[in-house]
């Protein structure tokens, strides 16, 4: 048998790895019966000279067979799927997406993550919610399923075991950008789900983990590709990731935002993502007979009320009291009665006359992460109080003195610096000539 120095050898000198050496490795990543510095050591191998497909498709099939794959009811064939963004600011669309699907007679197992860098997590958005449990034993969320038609849950402790092992190391090891490890990681999970179909929002740009749409590009077919290997109808959408998605930043403040949409009083931006993942995920389902089609399902779904009943289900399913979903969810809904409010609230104002041009979404996540938004590490602790809403729109022109920002902190205040920085986040341009540009840049379907 070959060993693992043998492997990492090969690699490291530009091999490809068999089937069986894959399937070693990724056992004794499961087992523990490997160093972590030898972890370590493929991990930097393989992110140094990458992958061929029939690596990543084998690497990504042993992943999601290290712990259990889920099965479901025959009667649900065809219906089950789920959405993955590659990350962003006020990414909020799976809180809206998951709802408006299972309305329109989808199941959706929506396995999230929390929150890392500058980068929000579903999980931590609807943890601000008194008493709603992420954690959900597989025949739970079966269950949930069965009587609500979706559910956002974390990861399960049988579910990819190897992907939570070698997640950490990456981390620690600086190859979280490597793209063979993220399809494995990311398509290894939802094939663990037994999905029929799966779309991905692959983002680009100033707050995207990949700055150019070529190489956001790359990623998405590489996705697709493996995704359509393990048997799940995979498609991807390119949507740009430069400013805030909506107007809110922050946990507490983006489950409000979500609220407010599934009210049908949503921003233009969120719903555009929204009904683009959602019309396509209708569409390779046959249950639409085109993408436009899929997209006023969805719309409909969400601005009709049926999908924010459905939100309403799942969180009383999920442990929160009826009661407080009664409040969440009214018309009128006093939202700070239930979602905790920050201590301190501070108005940032504009410094000149002129139109809106930019806001720096990155710059707004960072400084946010450090007021304790967000965490640095994957055990930290966040506030869910903590964010900022923005109070002007692109292309709006302002007066001098006038308000752009409000910012919602607790301890540490925000320094001089950070608010300098904030400020900085803001572009007003005397003559600015502000086009309003599509945030999905391009769809691929599968073949």
């Amino acid at each position: 048998m070959t060993s693992m120095p043998d492997l990492i050898r090969k690699k490291r000198d530009g091999g490809a790895l068999s089937e069986e050496e894959i399937r070693t490795f990724i056992r004794c990543v499961t087992d523990r019966t490997i160093e972590e510095c030898q972890t370590g050591a493929m991990l930097m191998a393989i992110w140094q000279k990458g992958m061929v497909q029939e690596e990543i498709k084998t690497l990504t099939r042993e992943m999601m067979s290290s712990g259990e794959v889920m099965s479901w009811p025959e009667e649900w064939a065809g219906l089950v799927v789920d959405k993955h963004s590659t990350g962003g600011v006020g990414d909020k669309v799976s809180l809206v997406l998951a709802p408006a699907l299972a309305a329109c007679g989808c199941k959706v197992p929506m396995i999230s993550g929390r929150g890392l860098g500058h980068t929000g997590g579903t999980l931590d958005k609807l943890e601000s919610i008194p008493g709603f449990n992420v954690r959900q034993s597989t025949a739970q969320i079966q269950e949930i399923l069965r009587s609500v038609g979706c559910c956002i849950v974390g990861q399960t402790e049988l579910l990819v075991p190897a992907d939570r092992i070698l997640y950490a190391r990456r981390d620690v090891t600086s190859t979280v950008d490597s793209p063979p490890l993220i399809a494995g990681s990311i398509i290894s999970k939802k094939g663990a789900e037994s999905l029929y179909a799966l779309v991905l929002d692959v983002k680009f740009g100033r707050a995207a983990l990949y700055k150019d749409m070529d190489s956001a590009r790359e990623l998405a077919q590489l996705l697709v590709g493996v995704g359509t290997d393990l048997g799940m109808r995979t498609a991807a959408v390119l949507s740009r990731m430069d400013t805030v998605i909506g107007r809110c930043v922050g946990n507490s403040l983006e489950v409000m935002e979500s609220l407010e949409t599934l009210k049908g009083k949503g921003p233009a931006d969120l719903m555009e993502l929204v009904t683009a993942l959602g019309g396509i995920l209708l569409q390779m389902t046959d249950m639409a007979s085109n993408e436009l089609e899929g997209r006023r399902q969805i719309f409909e779904a969400v601005v009709g009320g049926a999908a924010l009943a459905k939100f309403q289900a799942m969180m009383e399913a999920q442990g929160v009291a009826k009661e407080t979903t009664l409040k969440l969810c009214s018309a009128h809904g006093d939202y700070h009665s239930v979602l905790r409010r920050s201590q301190h609230q501070m108005e940032l104002e504009t410094l000149a006359d002129g139109v809106v041009v930019d806001v720096c979404g990155l710059t707004l996540a960072k400084i946010l992460n450090k007021l304790g938004a967000g965490r640095s590490r994957a055990e930290g602790l966040i506030n869910h109080s903590v964010g900022a809403e923005l109070l002007v729109s692109l292309g709006q022109r302002v007066r001098k003195g006038e308000s752009w920002l409000r910012l919602h902190y607790e301890a540490p205040a925000p320094s001089a610096d950070q608010i300098s920085h904030l400020q900085g986040a803001l572009v007003v341009e005397e003559r600015g000539n502000y086009v309003v540009e599509d945030l999905v840049i391009n769809v691929l379907l599968p073949k």
